[in-house]
């Protein structure tokens, strides 16, 4: 198995990529391909130390950083980003990972490999814990503008990858509002409401932020500003929980006993619910399996951000969504009827 790996992506690009890349492919027998400027990853790849590490660094000489326009995105045709997603495109690769810029690497992603039958745009998924076990977030950052049939067409995508991927049957799919009733939120909401409510799907209604974790809901259905908002505030929270715990901690005696008897279970809880042991997120309803990693990744999140890409390669995860999603042919497509008959 090959994975393209963008080491050019991500806050300490392209140390953490490369770093990453070699614990992964040493610990999960992969083929690594580093794309990027190659002076720039073979200074940073000598410094490493390597035992049976498959690597191949591919050129790409443009970066493209966070932050920059479409233009730039069509502009650079030999980005990290543009030739990795094209490796998979050729064959060559059987995933792409990348840290960059999710814009970017949405955007190129679906212009080089396709977005699949019935999807009019590809959403970050990613699953996150609840006392329930797991639900799938999506749309959490590569759609920030959306109208009710996107958040429709997310919907379905999510119900395929509970189903194909999970194990689920029928998963109970809800909308992130600001108020559990119909008439709650924006104009988007109150639309989308509709689209899902007279949907097939197993649509439960509305849900607030705070039940996000709570399990209600299999899937969690939002648009990309929405879910990247939500992400980051609870990565927020964990952060400053955690310190605040560490402090309060070394006040006496007695709080240092405690925490040594609670150890344990506090690592477990972190584990669970920290970004850089999931490594990435899915960008769903692509001709291809694409991860797209945090921005501030280190090599660890890297490296479980390849191992996601190995298991969905391995599980064969994209053909089973894409029959998933051909099996709901009939209802997507309504959208893109309705986008002709208009047009």
């Amino acid at each position: 198995m090959k994975i393209a790996l963008d080491a050019m992506g991500g806050d300490y690009a392209p140390k953490a990529a490369v770093e990453g890349a070699i614990q992964a492919s040493e610990e999960l027998n992969l083929e690594i391909y580093l794309v990027g400027v190659e002076e720039l990853i073979k200074k940073e790849f000598d410094k490493c130390r390597k035992r049976n590490a498959k690597i191949t660094i591919v050129d790409a000489p443009e970066v493209i950083k966070m932050g920059e326009s479409i233009f730039s995105f069509r502009k650079k045709r030999k980005s990290s980003i543009r030739v990795g997603a094209q490796l998979v495109k050729n064959g060559e690769a059987d995933a792409f990972v990348s840290a960059g810029d999710t814009g970017a690497v949405m955007f190129i992603s679906k212009t080089i490999l396709g977005a699949l039958k019935g999807v009019e745009r590809p959403a970050l998924a990613i699953l996150v814990p609840t006392l329930r076990g797991l639900s799938l977030l999506i749309d959490v950052g590569a759609n920030a503008v959306c109208k009710p049939r996107h958040l429709k067409q997310f919907a379905f995508m999510g119900k395929a990858f509970m189903e194909s991927v999970m194990g689920m049957k029928n998963p109970k799919i809800g909308l992130m509002s600001i108020g559990e009733e119909e008439s709650k939120g924006n104009e988007l909401i109150k639309d989308a409401y509709f689209e899902l409510k007279n949907s097939p799907l197993n649509f439960i209604g509305n849900l607030e932020g705070k039940d996000i974790y709570k399990g209600i809901a299999d899937v969690i259905v939002c648009d990309g500003f929405t879910g990247n908002v939500a992400l980051k505030v609870t990565e927020g929270i964990i952060e400053v929980l955690f310190f605040m715990m560490r402090r309060e901690i070394m006040q006496n005696l007695f709080s240092k006993i405690g925490y040594l008897l609670m150890k344990r279970a506090l690592k477990k809880l972190k584990k669970k619910i920290d970004y850089t042991e999931y490594g990435g997120a899915l960008l769903l309803g692509l001709n291809g399996i694409c991860i797209v990693g945090h921005g501030r990744s280190n090599s660890y999140a890297i490296k479980n951000a390849i191992k996601m890409a190995k298991e969905f390669v391995r599980n064969k995860v994209q053909e089973r969504i894409k029959l998933e999603l051909l099996n709901m042919d009939k209802y997507l497509l309504q959208d893109w009827r309705i986008i002709g008959e208009k047009s």
